[in-house]
C-alpha cells in the first residue's frame, strides 16, 4: 500500500513538472516498467485523476497517446511570505491561482501571535476557495530566516524554538505543510519553470527586503550541512558602520535590499536638486506599494531612480563575482521582488563581474534577469509541496503540545 502511494506521488510530481507525458516518458522519468506504469495509469484514470488528452508529435512511427493529472483533481495551498507581507495562492495542478492571490500584513519580527495569525489567514483561504480538504495535497510555504526544513522550525522569526511549525499547522489545519527558506524555493521553482531550467549549476539571487541566495548544485537545490546555505545578505562588504537585520555591521544587505533603496530614494528627494517621477510625498509607510512606485518610475526611464539601482545593482554584482569564483556556475539569475524592476539590474551586475572576476571563469557564466519576478516564490511553495510528498513526508501530521 505505502510503496503504491510513493509512486502515485512520484507521477504526480512528474505530470506536476511537466504537464503531459506519454507512457513512455513517465515510465523513464520514475524508472518503472512500461507495464507498471501503464497500470498505474490505468488505475489513475479509472480513479479520475488522470486524463489523456491527445497524442504526441510523430516521429516517423505511431504516435503515442498522452496524459496529465486533470486539473481541478487535486490541488496544493502556496504561501510566500517576507518580514511584513504573506501572500497566500490556492493552486491547481496546471500552477494556475484558483480566485485572488490573497495578501495579508504580517509582521514577523516581535510578533508572538504570527503563528495564529498565518493559521487563520490558509485557513480562510481555503475555506473562501470552497475547495474539499481531500482534494488539498498540502500547504507549502517560504519564509525568511534559518529554517531547519525537516523539523519544520525557524528559528529567527518565531518565538519557540522547540516547537515544529509545521507540525503545529498541520495538526490545526488536517492537512500536511512543509516550510523552507524562501530563497531556496524561488531557486526551486526556476530551476523546475524559470529561466533556471536545465542548467545543472546555477546562482538564483533573491532580489528583496534582504538579499537572498538560492543554489542549485549538480541539478540539485543545495541548503548545506544545516539547511542555511545562502545566506547572501550577509557577507561583510561595506565599512558603512550601518547596523544589519543580523545584528553585524557593513552586510551586503545594508547597501543594497530594496528597503535600502526605498530608504534612500526618500532621503535623496529631500536633498535639492533631485528631480523624479516619485512623488514628493514618497515613501507612504507601505513597502509594498513604495517599491512598486521605484518599479514604476524605473520602467518610465526616470534617471533619479535608475541610478539607484545601478549602484545597488554594482555591489550585488561584487558579490556575485565572489560566487562565481566560489561556485563557477553556468548560471546566475536575479530573482525575486526586485526582478520586477527588469533588465536595469543586468548591466551593473555584469559590469561589477568584469571588473571583479577572473575573465575565465566571468566569460561562462550568464547573467539573465528572471521573467517571474515576485510569482517565483509562490510557484516554490507550491512545488515544495509535491517535492516531499515525494520523499515519503506524506504521513499525517502529528499533534503537537504547545
Amino acid at each position: 500500500m505505502q510503496k503504491r502511494l510513493q509512486y502515485k506521488h512520484l507521477i504526480f510530481r512528474e505530470f506536476y513538472y511537466a504537464g503531459s507525458l506519454s507512457c513512455a516518458e513517465l515510465s523513464s522519468r520514475i524508472g518503472k516498467s512500461i507495464p507498471l506504469t501503464t497500470q498505474m495509469i490505468n488505475n489513475l484514470i479509472k480513479e479520475g485523476v488522470v486524463e489523456e488528452n491527445g497524442l504526441a508529435p510523430s516521429n516517423g512511427g505511431r504516435r503515442p497517446a498522452l496524459y496529465s493529472v486533470k486539473p481541478d483533481a487535486m490541488y496544493v495551498v502556496a504561501v510566500a511570505m517576507d518580514q511584513m507581507i504573506t501572500r497566500i495562492a490556492i493552486v491547481d495542478f496546471h500552477n494556475k491561482p484558483v480566485g485572488a492571490i490573497v495578501q495579508h500584513e504580517l509582521l514577523l519580527a516581535n510578533n508572538p501571535g504570527a503563528l495564529t495569525q498565518l493559521k487563520n489567514a490558509i485557513e480562510q483561504a481555503i475555506k473562501k476557495s470552497k475547495i474539499p480538504k481531500k482534494k488539498v495535497l498540502g500547504v507549502g510555504i517560504g519564509m525568511p530566516g534559518f529554517i531547519d526544513a525537516a523539523q519544520g522550525i525557524n528559528y529567527s522569526f518565531f518565538p519557540n524554538e522547540s516547537s515544529s511549525i509545521t507540525a503545529f499547522l498541520g495538526s490545526a489545519l488536517e492537512i500536511p505543510v512543509y516550510i523552507d527558506n524562501d530563497s531556496s524555493i524561488i531557486a526551486l521553482a526556476e530551476h523546475r519553470f524559470g529561466a533556471a531550467a536545465g542548467a545543472r549549476n546555477a546562482m538564483v539571487v533573491n532580489l528583496g527586503w534582504g538579499v537572498g541566495l538560492g543554489l542549485i548544485l549538480n541539478n540539485q537545490l543545495y541548503r548545506g550541512e544545516s539547511g542555511f546555505a545562502g545566506e547572501f545578505s550577509h557577507i561583510p562588504f561595506f565599512n558603512n558602520n550601518k547596523i544589519c537585520s543580523c545584528g553585524k555591521r557593513g552586510c551586503l544587505e545594508t547597501e543594497t535590499s530594496l528597503k535600502v533603496i526605498i530608504e534612500k530614494a526618500e532621503q535623496g528627494l529631500k536633498r535639492k536638486g533631485s528631480t523624479s517621477l516619485l512623488k514628493k510625498n514618497f515613501r507612504t509607510g507601505a513597502i509594498e506599494k513604495d517599491w512598486q512606485a521605484i518599479v514604476k518610475a524605473a520602467q518610465s526611464g526616470d534617471e533619479y531612480v535608475i541610478r539607484l539601482l545601478t549602484a545597488a545593482g554594482y555591489d550585488i554584482g561584487r558579490g556575485v563575482a565572489v560566487l562565481i569564483h566560489l561556485f563557477n556556475p553556468e548560471l546566475v539569475l536575479l530573482s525575486g521582488r526586485g526582478a520586477q524592476a527588469g533588465r536595469i539590474w543586468q548591466a551593473p551586475v555584469l559590469q561589477a563581474v568584469n571588473e571583479h572576476c577572473i575573465l575565465r571563469l566571468a566569460e561562462n557564466t550568464a547573467v539573465k534577469v528572471s521573467q517571474m519576478g515576485s510569482r517565483a516564490e509562490l510557484i516554490g511553495a507550491a512545488a515544495l509541496v509535491l517535492e516531499n510528498l515525494v520523499r515519503g513526508k506524506s504521513r499525517e501530521p502529528k499533534k503537537m503540545l504547545i
